[in-house]
């Protein structure tokens, strides 16, 4: 799943111990040189550091508070030290938060308040939901900000380094800083495309329902399998789930627009009717057309 709220292993503390400007850009360093700090070593901030790392950059720590995020940290980035936030900031030239959605603000501002943003740094979240308004605190100061969130689900594992070469990053950020997002995605194996400020809950929205209900249904179905004795149910939905799928990404714009007008009108394309073909089928299936109708709503 799409989430970045899984990264709970990160906790604010109250206190730390301890632009678009086209001038900023003579202070950032030329790529392959770069210092970078992650906050915090959850599933996403591991793996873009060691993705960044095999890419030439050199990271210099990560923020790993709980027993599992430093666990995390030594196996994905082996040789990275856990250091706090403070000293990540003022050591790095790109800092990525890879943190809860509702974390980043405050803790942008109380780095601001400490006075360790600086002209030039390079701050990038990625979150999905938000873009980057969330860090004005350190574009105050004079930090180049951007939001670079990966479409994809993380294990938190290297498998999710390779699967990054097929990944797109939704950057947000002012015209003049969207090449660094650019720059960032490509180094990390990616893709990327431009998605507005305000377009961001919408962007979130549609990333996080694909992740959500591909998932769910899926589910639903290895349980339905299982239930009839089948020991393997993966093995025999994995073909047809991946050609389904395929036929679903590419299906054009006028094809999208023509279906989304039959499910308006009631025809066969709606979840309401598959649960009522469910449910004529077998009354065992009751729980399958409760989760059609759910998609319904």
């Amino acid at each position: 799943m799409v989430d970045d709220d899984s990264l709970n292993d990160f906790q604010r503390q109250p206190d730390f111990p301890g632009s678009s400007s086209p001038a900023y850009f003579a202070s950032v360093p030329a790529p392959g040189r770069m210092r970078i700090g992650i906050i915090s070593a959850g599933k996403v901030g591991t793996v873009l550091g060691s993705a960044l790392r095999a890419a030439g950059h050199q990271v210099i720590g990560a923020y790993a508070r709980s027993a599992a995020s430093r666990e995390r940290l030594e196996a994905m980035l082996p040789g990275v030290p856990a250091v706090d936030i403070p000293e990540i900031v003022e050591r790095s030239e790109l800092v990525v938060l890879a943190i809860p959605t509702a974390s980043i603000e405050p803790l942008v501002e109380q780095v601001a308040q400490q006075g360790l943003w600086r002209p030039g740094q390079i701050v990038v979240h990625t979150a999905g939901r938000v873009g980057g308004a969330v860090l004005a605190p350190a574009a105050r100061c004079g930090a180049l900000c951007l939001a670079i969130h990966p479409a994809m689900s993380f294990t938190g594992t290297s498998l999710d380094v390779a699967r990054l070469r097929s990944c797109f990053f939704a950057v947000t950020a002012p015209a003049p800083l969207q090449p660094i997002g650019h720059a960032l995605a490509a180094e990390l194996g990616g893709e990327s495309v431009v998605v507005a400020e305000a377009d961001r809950p919408a962007y979130h929205l549609a990333v996080r329902h694909t992740a959500r209900h591909v998932g769910a249904v899926v589910e639903q179905s290895m349980q339905l399998l299982v239930s009839l004795g089948i020991e393997s149910p993966g093995d025999l939905l994995r073909s047809l789930a991946e050609s389904a799928l395929q036929r679903a990404l590419g299906t054009s714009g006028e094809q999208l627009a023509n279906l989304s007008a039959d499910v308006g009108s009631g025809g066969d394309a709606t979840y309401v009717q598959i649960a009522a073909d469910l449910e004529r089928e077998d009354p065992a299936f009751a729980h399958l057309a409760r989760v059609y109708r759910a998609l319904e709503e």
